[in-house]
């Protein structure tokens, strides 16, 4: 399988709120890191969609090599 393109290497730090259904970028081609815009469509990778129950402060995959999407779990300090 291909790999996504390295958006950044580091998470990004997103204010999230409850009720509110987000979609992480898993191609790492959207404009909008880490949100999906739909550039995924020419390729074999999806938007990965999830919710937060409490307002919060997480950090978001950049590299899109997390083993925790669309959670960071530190992948990118493996990156060259």
């Amino acid at each position: 399988m291909p790999q996504p393109e390295i958006a950044q290497k580091a998470p990004y730090k997103v204010d999230l709120e409850p009720g509110k259904k987000y979609w992480w970028c898993q191609c790492g081609k959207s404009r909008n890191q880490p949100f999906c815009d739909g550039s995924h469509k020419d390729t074999d990778f999806s938007p990965v969609a999830f919710e937060v129950q409490e307002k919060a402060t997480k950090f978001l995959c950049g590299c899109k090599r997390t083993q925790t999407p669309p959670f960071c779990d530190g992948s990118h300090k493996k990156l060259p």
